[in-house]
């Protein structure tokens, strides 16, 4: 059974209600950095880096460059490094065939009447909606990961304070996390009564609309407005390659979609920076207007909280817990696994109670270095097996509410008998390790390395192979100092056996460039 625990609207408020939030942001020239503070504890770090800014939510015009009918996708080149992948799931009605590209430009281009936007979902081949060298404009609904480029939508959106613009549809939805019907139906009846005559497009209600007022919904409205208009001009003179509208700055992003009721401050270290989200916040947002404050001081912002020591550890791949037990978050391209264990927590009691308390804190803070570590797609927890069905289901459900404050959206099975949890938690930014670190160029990314006697038969079986393949008259082993110092002490009578083998005088030397793995033969 799946379940959706960022969708359960009336739980989430309750767990955050009480919950009291500080935004911290740093501004260098090379870079912003966001942190979200609950109760004084490091919750989430979001990274921009001016020489590799995200593009979810860009708008380009790009072209079609390939058609893969066996994967239902089309390659599109959107003047980034890597061509980006088009579902076909993801392509709008209204843009299945070239001419309608140029209905992008029409003034509202109007509404599809079914306000799904599936396209391609409705059963259409990939080769009937597009074909090589197709002009189309697409958003970015997901950043290029490793090795693979960004994903796309035609299905245009576009976001502000309290709505999502959807310039495609006549649909009025409402965030899955406002979960009272009441408070669902006045939303929606608020935002009928805003629109004009003349309005076309759909809008979903974000989950901060919950406490809007017609007024704050008419603004943003407006704005939406103004910006798709601004798009369409855009669009018609643009090339294919071209970047049509880019999302905001992190720093104001942070502002738009990340302030919520129970943010208290937002921390800003950069004047220039403030002042610009200080003038955003008066113009859209001006209800946080008054939170957004300049920090001035000598200790830097992210040192109020040891937010830098956090960042730290978030790139280890071992947690401790508070009671001694710890976490093994191991993470790979396919999947992400955490193991519990007990470590050095003993209890008080007897074993089943010792496992049932670790596996209640280490689901606490599984769900916290989700967050911090950003962490997506395909997760199995190894929770320690627990005998008694309650204490398995009282685990469960604790993970369920601490997932519950995930911004992202997470699906969660129930606990097998093996103690396993499945989880996937929505991916559409690098993980916070991705972001900060690089595979190793000594072990390249595996995270092991050959022991130093692995590399000693390395060795002999190399010289074993140039001695039979050529004539010299004697070798030199180029090698680490680990490597060579086994060679002359423990290997000694293996490489004393092997000169006497082959008939030649074997001479090692240290290269203090090469690593534990390198090394060389070289004929003499």
């Amino acid at each position: 059974m799946l379940r959706c625990c960022a969708m359960d609207g009336e739980q989430n408020l309750k767990v955050c209600s009480h919950m009291s939030e500080e935004i911290l942001i740093n501004v260098t020239p090379q870079e912003t950095r966001v942190a979200i503070i609950e109760n004084g504890v490091l919750q989430e770090v979001h990274i921009e880096r001016t020489r590799n800014r995200g593009i979810v939510g860009n708008i380009y015009k790009g072209r079609v460059v390939r058609i893969l009918p066996g994967m239902q996708a089309a390659f599109v080149d959107i003047g980034l490094e890597r061509a980006a992948f088009l579902h076909a799931s993801d392509i709008h009605e209204r843009q299945n065939v070239t001419r309608r590209t140029n209905m992008l430009v029409e003034a509202g281009a109007g509404s599809n009447g079914n306000g799904n936007g599936n396209g391609g979902a409705n059963g259409a081949e990939i080769h009937s909606l597009l074909h090589e060298g197709q002009e189309v404009v697409v958003q970015v609904i997901k950043d290029p990961l490793g090795t693979k480029g960004a994903r796309l939508t035609t299905e245009i959106t576009l976001p502000a304070r309290y709505l999502v613009y959807l310039p495609f549809s006549s649909h009025i939805g409402i965030s899955q996390k406002i979960g009272d019907d009441a408070t669902r139906e006045r939303l929606r009846a608020m935002v009928r009564d805003t629109l004009g005559a003349d309005d076309v497009g759909g809008y979903i209600l974000r989950t901060l609309a919950e406490g809007a007022t017609e007024d704050e919904i008419e603004t943003d409205i407006r704005y939406l407005r103004r910006v798709w208009q601004a798009c369409q001009a855009e669009i018609r003179d643009a090339r294919a390659g071209t970047l049509i509208h880019e999302d905001l700055p992190l720093a104001l992003r942070a502002m738009r979609d990340l302030v919520r009721a129970n943010v208290e401050k937002l921390r800003i270290d950069s004047r220039e920076t403030f002042v610009k989200a200080r003038d955003f916040a008066i113009n859209f947002i001006p209800e946080i207007a008054e939170r957004v404050e300049y920090y001035p001081g000598e200790r830097p912002i992210f040192d109020l909280y040891s937010v830098e020591d956090e960042i730290e550890k978030a790139l280890d791949p071992k947690v401790l817990l508070k009671s001694g037990g710890y976490l093994v978050i191991d993470q790979t391209e396919a999947m992400t696994t955490i193991d519990v264990n007990t470590g050095a927590y003993v209890g008080r009691k007897n074993l089943e109670e010792t496992l049932f308390k670790t596996n209640l804190e280490a689901a606490q803070s599984i769900a916290r270095q989700l967050r911090l570590r950003n962490l997506g797609g395909m997760i199995i927890i190894d929770f320690i097996d627990m005998a008694d069905a309650e204490h398995r289901r009282q685990v469960l459900r604790a993970l369920e509410r601490a997932l519950a404050r995930d911004r992202t959206k997470v699906y969660m099975t129930e606990m097998s008998t093996l103690g396993l949890v499945e989880l996937t938690r929505k991916r559409t930014r690098e993980s916070l390790a991705n972001v900060l670190c690089q595979p190793c160029p000594v072990c390249s990314g595996r995270g092991m390395l050959k022991s130093p006697q692995t590399i000693c038969y390395e060795i002999f079986r190399e010289i074993l192979r140039e001695a039979r393949a050529y004539g010299a008259a004697q070798y030199l082993v180029l090698a680490s100092q680990l490597v060579v110092d086994l060679l002359l002490d423990e290997e000694a009578p293996s490489l004393l056996a092997l000169q006497e083998f082959i008939g030649k005088p074997i001479q090692l030397k240290v290269d203090p460039q090469y690593h534990q793995e390198q090394y060389d033969v070289v004929l003499m």
